[in-house]
This record gives C-alpha cells, structure tokens and sequence, in this order.
C-alpha cells in the first residue's frame, strides 16, 4: 500500500483510539497485520504520532494547565495536589515499564494477545458498568493520593496490548469512586507524562534500529502525526459528551465485536 494511504490511516487509527478505553496500541498492532507492513520500518512512526495525540489533549485544557501553572507559581494547594497526583499515577508506569521493558515488547508482536485482551477488556467494562456506582464529582486536586496511586497502579494492565491504557485508567478510577467525567480527565492529563516517557525510553533504547535505512521519512511521520492530531482535538470532546450521557458500554461492545472478529480471522491465517 502507498506510504501517504498508510500513513493517514494510521494517523486517524491513532487518534481514534488513543483516548477511548479501546486500545490504540492494539488498533494499531492489529492495522499492522492487515495491511501488511513491515513493524520495523513504521517503528519511529507509531511512537512519534502518539505524541500528536497527546497534544490535542494539550490544545483542549490549555485553560486547565495555564490555571495549573499560575496556581503553581502562586502556590495555591489545588493546583499543587492537582500535579501531586498526577505524578504519583504516573510512577508506577516508570517502575513497571523500566523492570519488564523486554517481557513488554515481547507481547507487541503478537496480533492474538491483542484479540483477546479487546474481548476480556470489553466483558471487564461491561461488568464493572453494571456493578459499580461512580462517586460524586469531586475534580482531580480532591482525589486522595491512595486513589491517585491505585489509579497509576491499573493503568500498567495497559501495557498488555490490547487492554487500553486509557480503559485501564477509566475504568480502576470508577472502581475506585469517581465519578465518570473526572475519571475520564485523569485520564487524559495521565497520559501526557506516561506518553511522553513510554517514547523517550523506546526513542533512547532503539535509536539505531529506529532510524534505519528502511524507515518511514521524516515527511510521513509528520503527515501522520499531524492526522492523529486533528482526529484526537474531534474525539476527545465527542468522547467526554458519550460518556457523560451513556457510560462505557457502548465501546465495550465495540471491543468485543473487534476483538472477536480479529480472533477469527488470526485463527483463519
């Protein structure tokens, strides 16, 4: 397939998925496999148009971080609990990620892990829906460290293919008491730091193999973070208003037809 196709279905793949509990590094594994394409030579290209993802979630809240920033600069204690907790969510990624890097990269070559984590994933959303009553809105500064912790602590199931860093957060922060919109947020702002460290380790441990001869150029990787950028900015505001009125169920069914669909045709190979 042309490199311009791929790199713009990759793009809108990558910005779909990457703030909705579906799993963009699974979307993005199982797209690989469709079209055929070389995982070496797309490398640099999936870690680089995450980060396009991630910046949406910047362009969104800038109201949200340039507040943050004045109330830290003022010392005023939300915006200090506000970061406070979103670092303490983020360590248990540093700690996990740097220990079991190897066993982690060992699971993103197999298509089938992804399958059926989506499925596994979708059934987990739906019983926990079902099960559990989302606390009052409280905002991210008011959360209890312990909730912070608990929260970084489930997002690392997400570093199984398949499993949704973004459901993996979602989700443990409804079992945990908070309400969906606040669960959602944390989520959002969590995965700038995670993003932007996950792609300095990967960027730090394959900087040779990741510029390799055959890797895609710098024009489409600029095309397709550009794409995941302007995809993400339409999808995570849409994202926040579907949660809002209908809760999750709607993307856990759309994991487990997915899943079960790549299932078949993994098994029919």
């Amino acid at each position: 397939m042309n490199d311009i196709i791929t790199s713009i279905l990759l793009g809108i793949v990558e910005g779909v998925t990457e703030f909705l509990p579906v799993s963009s590094t699974g979307h993005l594994i199982l797209a690989g496999a469709l079209l055929g394409f070389k995982d070496d030579k797309w490398a640099l290209f999936d870690i680089v148009i995450q980060l396009g993802a991630i910046l949406a979630v910047v362009v969104l809240y800038w109201r949200t971080f340039w507040g943050v920033l004045q109330g830290l600069l003022a010392r005023d204690a939300g915006a200090i609990r506000f970061v406070a907790n979103l670092l303490i969510a983020f360590v248990p990624a540093v700690v996990i990620g740097l220990l079991f890097r190897k066993q982690i990269e060992a699971l993103l070559l197999q298509p089938m892990v992804v399958a059926i984590a989506l499925i596994l994933g979708g059934v987990a959303i739906l019983v926990i829906e079902r099960l559990v009553k989302p606390g009052a809105a409280v905002g991210i500064a008011a959360l209890p460290v312990t909730t912070a912790l608990g929260i970084g602590v489930l997002q690392c199931l997400a570093m199984i293919p398949g499993v949704s860093r973004s459901g993996a957060t979602i989700l443990g922060a409804l079992t945990l008491g908070v309400e969906r919109r606040t669960a959602a947020e944390f989520s959002f702002f969590l995965a700038i730091p995670t993003m932007l460290g996950a792609s300095t380790v990967e960027l730090a441990a394959h900087h040779d193999t990741l510029a390799a001869a055959n890797a895609v150029g710098p024009g489409m990787i600029a095309l397709g973070f550009v794409v995941a950028f302007i995809v993400a900015l339409l999808v995570v505001r849409w994202f926040v208003g579907i949660v809002s009125r209908h809760g999750f169920a709607p993307f856990a069914w759309y994991r487990i037809v997915i899943g079960g669909v790549a299932l078949v045709w993994l098994l029919a190979k």
